[in-house]
Protein backbone atom coordinates (compact mmCIF):
# COMPACT_ATOMS: atom_id res chain seq x y z
CA UNK A 1 0.00 0.00 0.00
CA UNK A 2 1.64 3.38 -0.82
CA UNK A 3 1.46 6.42 1.00
CA UNK A 4 -1.16 7.84 -1.07
CA UNK A 5 -4.03 5.95 -0.59
CA UNK A 6 -3.08 5.63 3.19
CA UNK A 7 -3.81 9.23 3.46
CA UNK A 8 -7.18 8.75 1.41
CA UNK A 9 -8.02 6.11 4.05
CA UNK A 10 -7.83 7.79 7.64
CA UNK A 11 -9.79 9.84 7.58
CA UNK A 12 -12.49 7.54 6.59
CA UNK A 13 -11.07 5.68 9.42
CA UNK A 14 -11.57 8.38 11.46
CA UNK A 15 -15.03 8.99 10.89
CA UNK A 16 -15.76 5.32 11.25
CA UNK A 17 -14.40 4.91 14.62
CA UNK A 18 -15.93 8.55 15.74
CA UNK A 19 -19.21 7.15 14.32
CA UNK A 20 -19.21 3.82 16.13
CA UNK A 21 -18.01 6.13 19.46
CA UNK A 22 -21.22 7.99 18.73
CA UNK A 23 -23.79 5.06 18.26
CA UNK A 24 -22.35 3.91 21.38
CA UNK A 25 -22.66 6.78 23.27
CA UNK A 26 -26.20 6.85 22.13
CA UNK A 27 -27.06 3.45 23.25
CA UNK A 28 -29.24 3.18 26.67
CA UNK A 29 -27.71 2.62 29.98
CA UNK A 30 -27.78 -0.97 31.62
CA UNK A 31 -30.02 -0.47 35.08
CA UNK A 32 -29.73 -2.41 38.06
CA UNK A 33 -33.31 -2.80 40.60
CA UNK A 34 -33.11 -5.46 43.27
CA UNK A 35 -35.26 -5.52 46.27
CA UNK A 36 -37.65 -7.89 48.49
CA UNK A 37 -40.05 -10.14 47.25
CA UNK A 38 -41.44 -14.10 47.68
CA UNK A 39 -39.61 -13.70 50.95
CA UNK A 40 -35.99 -13.84 48.60
CA UNK A 41 -34.01 -11.18 46.98
CA UNK A 42 -34.64 -10.11 43.67
CA UNK A 43 -32.11 -8.73 41.23
CA UNK A 44 -33.17 -7.17 37.44
CA UNK A 45 -30.56 -5.71 35.50
CA UNK A 46 -32.09 -3.97 32.09
CA UNK A 47 -30.65 -2.05 29.14
CA UNK A 48 -33.30 0.81 29.15
CA UNK A 49 -33.67 4.62 29.10
CA UNK A 50 -36.11 4.87 31.84
CA UNK A 51 -36.11 3.56 34.91
CA UNK A 52 -38.64 0.81 35.33
CA UNK A 53 -38.64 0.04 38.53
CA UNK A 54 -42.15 1.29 39.66
CA UNK A 55 -43.53 -0.72 36.87
CA UNK A 56 -41.15 -4.29 37.85
CA UNK A 57 -42.34 -3.57 41.31
CA UNK A 58 -46.28 -4.02 40.22
CA UNK A 59 -45.78 -6.57 38.05
CA UNK A 60 -44.10 -8.39 40.94
CA UNK A 61 -46.86 -7.67 43.30
CA UNK A 62 -49.58 -9.20 40.71
CA UNK A 63 -47.78 -12.01 41.10
CA UNK A 64 -47.76 -11.83 44.91
CA UNK A 65 -50.93 -10.98 45.21
CA UNK A 66 -51.94 -13.95 43.78
CA UNK A 67 -49.40 -16.82 44.22
CA UNK A 68 -48.06 -16.29 47.55
CA UNK A 69 -49.55 -18.53 50.62
CA UNK A 70 -48.00 -16.16 53.36
CA UNK A 71 -50.01 -13.29 51.95
CA UNK A 72 -53.71 -13.36 53.83
CA UNK A 73 -55.48 -11.99 50.73
CA UNK A 74 -54.09 -13.53 47.70
CA UNK A 75 -55.88 -15.34 45.41
CA UNK A 76 -54.59 -18.93 46.45
CA UNK A 77 -54.93 -18.13 49.85
CA UNK A 78 -58.42 -17.95 49.65
CA UNK A 79 -59.10 -20.76 47.40
CA UNK A 80 -57.20 -22.65 50.28
CA UNK A 81 -59.63 -21.51 52.77
CA UNK A 82 -62.67 -22.27 50.66
CA UNK A 83 -63.52 -18.97 49.64
CA UNK A 84 -66.27 -19.54 46.71
CA UNK A 85 -64.25 -17.18 43.85
CA UNK A 86 -62.75 -17.40 40.36
CA UNK A 87 -58.57 -17.93 40.02
CA UNK A 88 -57.32 -15.33 38.21
CA UNK A 89 -54.99 -15.13 35.01
CA UNK A 90 -51.81 -16.25 37.06
CA UNK A 91 -53.27 -18.87 39.06
CA UNK A 92 -54.99 -20.17 36.13
CA UNK A 93 -51.65 -20.07 33.88
CA UNK A 94 -49.89 -21.86 37.04
CA UNK A 95 -52.10 -24.15 37.39
CA UNK A 96 -52.72 -25.44 33.80
CA UNK A 97 -48.48 -25.48 33.36
CA UNK A 98 -48.03 -27.35 36.75
CA UNK A 99 -50.61 -29.97 35.72
CA UNK A 100 -49.07 -30.89 32.73
CA UNK A 101 -45.71 -31.62 34.54
CA UNK A 102 -47.47 -33.31 37.55
CA UNK A 103 -48.00 -35.52 34.68
CA UNK A 104 -45.36 -35.75 32.59
CA UNK A 105 -42.97 -36.53 35.97
CA UNK A 106 -45.57 -38.92 37.45
CA UNK A 107 -46.77 -36.91 40.47
CA UNK A 108 -43.13 -35.80 41.30
CA UNK A 109 -44.46 -32.30 40.91
CA UNK A 110 -48.11 -31.60 42.65
CA UNK A 111 -48.78 -28.12 44.26
CA UNK A 112 -51.41 -29.70 46.19
CA UNK A 113 -48.21 -31.00 48.18
CA UNK A 114 -48.92 -27.89 50.64
CA UNK A 115 -50.43 -29.92 53.92
CA UNK A 116 -47.37 -31.97 53.81
CA UNK A 117 -44.75 -28.93 53.76
CA UNK A 118 -46.45 -27.30 56.83
CA UNK A 119 -46.54 -31.01 58.45
CA UNK A 120 -42.97 -30.99 58.00
CA UNK A 121 -42.72 -27.25 58.94
CA UNK A 122 -41.42 -25.78 55.41
CA UNK A 123 -44.63 -24.35 54.67
CA UNK A 124 -47.04 -21.41 55.69
CA UNK A 125 -48.34 -22.92 58.26
CA UNK A 126 -47.71 -24.15 61.70
CA UNK A 127 -45.98 -27.76 61.87
CA UNK A 128 -47.52 -30.37 63.61
CA UNK A 129 -46.00 -33.34 65.57
CA UNK A 130 -44.59 -35.86 62.75
CA UNK A 131 -46.22 -39.38 62.67
CA UNK A 132 -46.44 -42.04 60.02
CA UNK A 133 -50.29 -41.75 61.09
CA UNK A 134 -49.76 -38.27 60.49
CA UNK A 135 -48.56 -38.26 57.10
CA UNK A 136 -51.17 -41.05 56.25
CA UNK A 137 -53.95 -39.01 57.06
CA UNK A 138 -52.83 -36.09 55.36
CA UNK A 139 -52.20 -38.14 51.87
CA UNK A 140 -55.55 -38.53 51.58
CA UNK A 141 -56.33 -35.43 49.98
CA UNK A 142 -52.84 -34.88 48.04
CA UNK A 143 -53.17 -35.18 44.77
CA UNK A 144 -53.90 -33.09 41.59
CA UNK A 145 -56.19 -36.24 40.55
CA UNK A 146 -58.10 -34.73 43.70
CA UNK A 147 -58.65 -30.86 41.95
CA UNK A 148 -59.97 -29.74 39.18
CA UNK A 149 -60.25 -26.04 36.88
CA UNK A 150 -63.83 -25.69 35.71
CA UNK A 151 -64.98 -22.50 34.71
CA UNK A 152 -62.51 -20.91 35.84
CA UNK A 153 -62.74 -21.83 39.37
CA UNK A 154 -60.78 -23.80 41.04
CA UNK A 155 -62.82 -27.80 42.27
CA UNK A 156 -61.73 -29.54 45.42
CA UNK A 157 -62.77 -33.07 45.93
CA UNK A 158 -61.86 -32.50 49.77
CA UNK A 159 -62.10 -28.72 51.37
CA UNK A 160 -58.46 -29.97 53.16
CA UNK A 161 -56.79 -29.85 49.76
CA UNK A 162 -54.96 -26.87 50.00
CA UNK A 163 -52.36 -25.53 47.19
CA UNK A 164 -48.84 -24.50 47.42
CA UNK A 165 -47.22 -23.33 44.27
CA UNK A 166 -43.40 -22.29 46.22
CA UNK A 167 -41.68 -24.64 43.66
CA UNK A 168 -42.91 -22.63 40.62
CA UNK A 169 -44.23 -19.30 41.71
CA UNK A 170 -40.77 -17.70 41.94
CA UNK A 171 -39.75 -18.80 38.40
CA UNK A 172 -43.70 -17.70 36.95
CA UNK A 173 -42.89 -13.99 38.44
CA UNK A 174 -39.35 -14.15 36.96
CA UNK A 175 -41.45 -15.09 33.65
CA UNK A 176 -44.34 -12.59 34.30
CA UNK A 177 -41.45 -9.46 34.67
CA UNK A 178 -39.52 -10.74 31.28
CA UNK A 179 -43.05 -10.47 29.63
CA UNK A 180 -42.87 -6.58 31.03
CA UNK A 181 -39.41 -5.83 29.70
CA UNK A 182 -40.41 -7.44 26.10
CA UNK A 183 -43.68 -5.25 26.03
CA UNK A 184 -41.19 -2.25 26.96
CA UNK A 185 -38.97 -3.03 23.70
CA UNK A 186 -36.56 -4.26 26.12
CA UNK A 187 -33.63 -6.80 23.99
CA UNK A 188 -30.75 -7.29 26.98
CA UNK A 189 -31.81 -8.55 30.42
CA UNK A 190 -31.34 -10.51 33.41
CA UNK A 191 -34.14 -11.24 35.64
CA UNK A 192 -33.15 -12.69 39.37
CA UNK A 193 -35.36 -14.08 41.91
CA UNK A 194 -33.88 -15.48 44.53
CA UNK A 195 -31.78 -17.67 41.54
CA UNK A 196 -34.36 -18.31 39.12
CA UNK A 197 -33.92 -16.70 36.13
CA UNK A 198 -34.59 -15.54 32.67
CA UNK A 199 -31.85 -13.96 30.59
CA UNK A 200 -31.94 -12.29 27.40
CA UNK A 201 -29.79 -10.55 24.41
CA UNK A 202 -26.44 -9.45 25.95
CA UNK A 203 -24.54 -8.38 29.22
CA UNK A 204 -23.75 -4.95 30.06
CA UNK A 205 -19.98 -6.11 27.71
CA UNK A 206 -22.26 -6.83 25.11
CA UNK A 207 -21.70 -11.05 25.79
CA UNK A 208 -23.92 -13.61 26.63
CA UNK A 209 -24.76 -13.50 30.49
CA UNK A 210 -22.76 -15.85 32.68
CA UNK A 211 -24.11 -17.87 35.59
CA UNK A 212 -22.48 -19.72 38.68
CA UNK A 213 -23.99 -23.10 39.38
CA UNK A 214 -23.03 -23.21 43.78
CA UNK A 215 -21.62 -26.24 44.91
CA UNK A 216 -24.20 -27.89 47.35
CA UNK A 217 -22.66 -27.36 50.58
CA UNK A 218 -24.91 -27.37 53.45
CA UNK A 219 -25.58 -23.34 53.55
CA UNK A 220 -28.74 -22.48 55.94
CA UNK A 221 -27.26 -18.51 56.20
CA UNK A 222 -26.98 -19.28 52.12
CA UNK A 223 -23.23 -16.99 52.95
CA UNK A 224 -21.27 -19.95 50.71
CA UNK A 225 -20.85 -18.41 46.92
CA UNK A 226 -18.51 -21.09 46.26
CA UNK A 227 -19.00 -22.25 42.67
CA UNK A 228 -19.05 -25.99 41.05
CA UNK A 229 -19.24 -24.68 37.84
CA UNK A 230 -20.16 -21.10 35.02
CA UNK A 231 -22.87 -21.65 32.34
CA UNK A 232 -23.06 -19.07 29.46
CA UNK A 233 -26.51 -18.40 28.36
CA UNK A 234 -28.93 -16.75 26.53
CA UNK A 235 -32.55 -16.27 25.70
CA UNK A 236 -33.43 -19.28 28.14
CA UNK A 237 -34.68 -19.78 31.89
CA UNK A 238 -33.00 -21.09 34.37
CA UNK A 239 -33.64 -22.82 38.11
CA UNK A 240 -31.76 -24.75 40.24
CA UNK A 241 -33.32 -26.29 43.07
CA UNK A 242 -31.01 -28.09 46.63
CA UNK A 243 -31.38 -29.21 49.78
CA UNK A 244 -28.36 -27.87 50.62
CA UNK A 245 -29.75 -23.99 52.22
CA UNK A 246 -33.42 -24.98 53.35
CA UNK A 247 -33.44 -27.85 56.08
CA UNK A 248 -33.09 -28.27 59.67
CA UNK A 249 -31.71 -30.84 62.06
CA UNK A 250 -33.91 -32.94 64.72
CA UNK A 251 -32.78 -35.87 66.60
CA UNK A 252 -29.87 -35.95 64.60
CA UNK A 253 -31.68 -36.10 61.08
CA UNK A 254 -31.39 -33.67 58.50
CA UNK A 255 -34.97 -32.94 57.14
CA UNK A 256 -34.47 -30.78 53.86
CA UNK A 257 -37.66 -28.90 52.48
CA UNK A 258 -38.32 -30.58 49.42
CA UNK A 259 -41.26 -33.79 49.69
CA UNK A 260 -42.25 -35.81 47.79
CA UNK A 261 -45.82 -35.61 47.57
CA UNK A 262 -46.26 -39.66 46.77
CA UNK A 263 -44.66 -40.55 49.91
CA UNK A 264 -45.00 -38.07 52.52
CA UNK A 265 -42.27 -37.65 53.51
CA UNK A 266 -38.59 -35.50 52.79
CA UNK A 267 -36.67 -36.54 49.97
CA UNK A 268 -33.74 -39.03 50.59
CA UNK A 269 -32.29 -39.49 46.76
CA UNK A 270 -29.11 -39.27 45.41
CA UNK A 271 -29.40 -35.67 44.05
CA UNK A 272 -27.86 -32.79 45.94
CA UNK A 273 -28.31 -30.12 43.24
CA UNK A 274 -30.73 -29.83 39.83
CA UNK A 275 -30.11 -26.69 37.13
CA UNK A 276 -32.58 -26.91 34.64
CA UNK A 277 -32.64 -24.98 31.23
CA UNK A 278 -35.80 -24.36 29.65
CA UNK A 279 -37.82 -22.20 27.41
CA UNK A 280 -39.53 -20.18 30.28
CA UNK A 281 -38.36 -19.93 34.19
CA UNK A 282 -41.74 -21.51 35.31
CA UNK A 283 -41.16 -25.14 33.50
CA UNK A 284 -37.55 -24.57 34.39
CA UNK A 285 -38.30 -24.27 38.17
CA UNK A 286 -40.87 -26.87 38.53
CA UNK A 287 -39.12 -29.51 36.74
CA UNK A 288 -35.84 -28.67 39.22
CA UNK A 289 -37.86 -29.92 41.78
CA UNK A 290 -39.55 -32.85 39.65
CA UNK A 291 -36.00 -33.93 39.59
CA UNK A 292 -34.90 -33.29 43.41
CA UNK A 293 -38.07 -35.59 44.40
CA UNK A 294 -37.10 -38.11 41.01
CA UNK A 295 -33.25 -38.95 41.26
CA UNK A 296 -30.97 -39.13 39.34
CA UNK A 297 -31.74 -42.05 36.84
CA UNK A 298 -35.58 -41.24 36.62
CA UNK A 299 -34.38 -37.61 35.78
CA UNK A 300 -31.93 -38.52 33.35
CA UNK A 301 -35.18 -40.48 31.66
CA UNK A 302 -37.54 -37.92 31.54
CA UNK A 303 -34.67 -35.25 30.45
CA UNK A 304 -34.44 -38.46 27.61
CA UNK A 305 -38.11 -37.50 26.52
CA UNK A 306 -38.10 -33.98 26.71
CA UNK A 307 -35.03 -32.85 24.54
CA UNK A 308 -36.30 -28.92 24.81
CA UNK A 309 -35.12 -28.81 28.39
CA UNK A 310 -30.98 -29.61 29.39
CA UNK A 311 -30.02 -30.13 32.88
CA UNK A 312 -26.92 -30.11 35.37
CA UNK A 313 -26.91 -32.96 37.98
CA UNK A 314 -24.43 -32.85 40.99
CA UNK A 315 -25.38 -36.20 42.97
CA UNK A 316 -23.89 -38.31 45.52
CA UNK A 317 -22.64 -41.97 44.66
CA UNK A 318 -23.06 -45.01 46.24
CA UNK A 319 -19.74 -44.44 48.30
CA UNK A 320 -20.74 -40.73 48.93
CA UNK A 321 -18.53 -38.99 46.55
CA UNK A 322 -19.89 -36.10 44.51
CA UNK A 323 -20.22 -36.59 41.22
CA UNK A 324 -21.92 -34.73 38.37
CA UNK A 325 -23.91 -35.56 34.94
CA UNK A 326 -25.11 -33.08 32.43
CA UNK A 327 -27.47 -33.93 29.18
CA UNK A 328 -25.99 -33.27 26.18
CA UNK A 329 -27.15 -30.08 24.88
CA UNK A 330 -25.82 -28.81 28.52
CA UNK A 331 -22.64 -28.79 27.13
CA UNK A 332 -23.15 -25.86 24.78
CA UNK A 333 -23.13 -23.54 28.21
CA UNK A 334 -20.21 -24.82 30.38
CA UNK A 335 -17.27 -22.76 30.27
CA UNK A 336 -14.56 -22.58 32.61
CA UNK A 337 -14.08 -20.86 35.64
Amino acid sequence: MNNKSLKWQIPFLVLLIVGTVLILKKQPPFRTDQGLVFGTMYKITYQHADNLKPEIEAALKEVDNSLSPFNKNSVITRINNNTDMTADSLLTDVFLLAKSISEETHGAFDITVAPLVNAWGFGFDSSTNISRETIDSLRQFVGFEKIALKDGKIIKQDSRTMLDCSAIAKGYGVDHVARLLDSKGVENYMIDIGGELVLKGKNPKMNSWRIGINKPIDDSLSVNQELQTIIEITNAGLATSGNYRNFYYKDGKKYAHTINPRTGYPVQHNILSSTVVAKNCATADAYATAFMVLGLDSAVAICNEHPEIDAYFIYSDDKDSTRIFYTEGMKRFIRNK
